[in-house]
Formats: C-alpha cells, sequence, structure tokens
C-alpha cells in the first residue's frame, strides 16, 4: 500500500507539471491570470508539488521532485514538436528548469507547514 501511495505522488506530479506547462504555453488567460507573461506563470508549479506531497506518504519532497524531473523532457519535446516557441532551445530549458525548482519549493513549503501544524496539535496534547 505505502509503494502505491510513492507512485501516486509521482504520477500526480507528472500529470499536474504537464498541465499547468500546456495552460501556460498555450496561454490560457481563463484559469492563469498571468497577463501574457510567462515568467509570472511559473508560480503555478507550485501547485503539482504540494498536490503530489500531501498524497506521497513517505518522501514528500523527492516524489514531486522526481515526478517534475520525468516530465520536464516530455514537455521540451512537446513544446519543440507540436507547439511554436519564440525561445530558443537554451532558454525553454533554463524556464523548465526554474518550473522543476518552484514544483519541488510547493512540496517544500507543504512540508514545512505540515510539520508546523503537527507540532501545534502535539503541544495541545501535553498535560499540564
Amino acid at each position: 500500500m505505502k509503494t502505491e501511495r510513492g507512485w501516486a505522488g509521482i504520477i500526480c506530479c507528472f500529470i499536474l507539471f504537464i498541465v499547468v506547462f500546456c495552460s501556460l504555453v498555450m496561454q490560457v488567460k481563463g484559469a492563469f491570470r498571468t497577463s501574457g507573461n510567462p515568467e509570472l506563470g511559473l508560480l503555478f508549479f507550485i501547485i503539482p508539488g504540494v498536490v503530489s506531497s500531501f498524497i506521497s506518504s513517505r518522501r514528500r519532497v523527492l516524489r514531486p521532485l522526481l515526478g517534475a524531473i520525468l516530465a520536464a523532457p516530455l514537455c521540451l519535446l512537446l513544446t519543440r514538436l507540436f507547439l511554436s516557441s519564440d525561445r530558443s532551445l537554451w532558454q525553454e530549458l533554463a524556464w523548465l528548469f526554474s518550473a522543476v525548482f518552484w514544483c519541488a519549493l510547493g512540496a517544500l513549503c507543504f512540508l514545512f507547514v505540515s510539520s508546523l501544524l503537527h507540532d501545534k496539535r502535539r503541544e495541545g496534547k501535553r498535560p499540564l
């Protein structure tokens, strides 16, 4: 059961990373109000990290990071083959590495908040 939750975290991050990437590259302004600036849209890559860290039972940072690292080459391939991009290959790689960073940062933020909440609950249960 524990291994299934680990794979679920990786797969969740993989799929959400691709969804956020495609919506930013295709400039879906209804869902992501980035005002046409994809660099601000990088902040949306926090969402796959948080969600997949929530789903993963152990190694809550490594599994979202692995899902993002596995999704990045596919996103680069999608951009180069099917979508038109005005950026060079190196700029696209730098943008994808930034997206992986923000995804890992989302997982770290979830881990931080969950550890704070866990400590608060533990303090509340201590007898006086």
